[in-house]
């Protein structure tokens, strides 16, 4: 697999580009501005930029595919720049929408503020600070995401196609995220069977489009990709992007917090209401689904309650079935590669990614 360093490098360049120019413009805002500006600066250090690498192999896919000569222009990488600073947006907000106090292993961006608050010697509430300055720090960088992707397709020829895509995917993440916090409180009252339909929904619009399709297809509008192209883009990405929410699920209970920077079992004490969820209380009798949902969402989970719901998960083979959903959603993405009229290169670099996002430990 071709290393993602030069793309890394190549949006790292352009984010801090785009901080510094912030700054400036910011310049008059005063000192505490400065500080807002700052935390928005930390959120866009570290990650994997998968959705940068995504847009980057869409362009890839159409524009080698029509000249083997094509090289990156500043549009893209400013696009796939934009794309992390809307990932860290959504992040922000997250953390506050999950009582997360981490993030890739450092403070979340509301208990950042929290300590900020606190080491200035500042009066009120520095919990209630910390959380409202988190809200306006995931709009800014919502914001900071549009401004950076308008002024990258400004003039370009392909900017309507470009822009339409962007907005709907801000919209399905909004609309994903409130179906996920939804169904945190739903699940009560609709029927058990209709669960895990309820979560792979959530999953399509939170993540599957976000983090995959639309990046993809982004890329891909950027050089000019055809009805046709533009569908086997798709057809690859969305389920790619369902098998990589589920991978995270999975994580989000079985994952090391050594690596994930995230407390193990940290989405069972938030009370995830995921497809590995509904499948375990699809196969537990009344008394022990009870248990479970007693347990679920309680935030003082100690080590040993998160054990225990980690056995019941891997007892009714939950784990085994969502496994096994993982392969298959990778199987249809690869499918859909096959005769596609996209760059041979490009192809085979997809299907590396494909493995990266599926077989991971973070």
């Amino acid at each position: 697999m071709p290393s993602p360093a030069p793309i890394v490098e190549a949006v790292a360049s352009r984010l801090e580009q785009f901080v510094e120019r912030m700054r400036a413009e910011s310049a008059d805002y005063g000192p505490d501005a400065a500080a807002l500006l700052d935390a928005a600066a930390e959120t866009l250090v570290g990650g994997k930029r998968l959705r940068a690498r995504f847009c980057h192999a869409g362009w890839q896919a159409v524009a080698r595919g029509g000249d083997p000569r094509a090289t990156e222009d500043e549009a893209l990488w400013n696009t796939c720049a934009a794309l992390e600073i809307f990932q860290s947006a959504a992040l922000v907000h997250d953390d506050i929408i999950d009582n997360s106090d981490t993030r890739r292993g450092r403070p979340a961006a509301h208990r950042a503020l929290e300590s900020a608050h606190r080491a200035s010697g500042w009066s009120g509430d520095a919990e209630a600070f910390g959380r409202a300055g988190a809200v306006l720090l995931g709009d800014l960088l919502v914001a900071w995401s549009d401004d950076l992707v308008e002024s990258a397709i400004t003039d370009h020829p392909h900017a309507s196609t470009v822009r339409r895509e962007y907005a709907r995917m801000r919209r399905d993440v909004t609309v994903g995220q409130y179906l996920d916090i939804a169904e945190e409180s739903a699940w009560r009252v609709n029927d058990d069977a209709e669960h895990a339909e309820r979560a792979l929904r959530v999953a399509s619009l939170k993540s599957a489009r976000y983090s995959i399709e639309q990046p993809l297809v982004l890329g891909a509008s950027m050089a000019g990709a055809d009805a046709a192209q533009l569908a086997a883009l798709r057809s690859f990405g969305h389920p790619l992007g369902l098998a990589f929410q589920l991978r995270d699920d999975v994580l989000g209970v079985f994952g090391d917090e050594s690596v994930t920077g995230k407390p193990a079992g940290d989405d069972l004490r938030e009370g995830k209401r995921t497809v590995l969820i509904a499948l375990t209380r699809e196969a537990l009798d009344r008394p022990a689904r009870g248990i479970v949902d007693e347990m679920l969402g309680d935030p003082g989970l100690d080590a040993g309650q998160i054990g225990f719901l980690q056995a019941t998960i891997r007892d009714t083979r939950a784990l085994d079935r969502v496994e096994a959903m993982i392969a298959d959603y990778a199987r249809e993405a690869d499918r859909a590669l096959v005769g596609a009229r996209l760059d041979n290169a490009a192809v085979s670099g997809l299907r590396d990614l494909a493995r990266a996002a599926t077989v991971r430990a973070a």
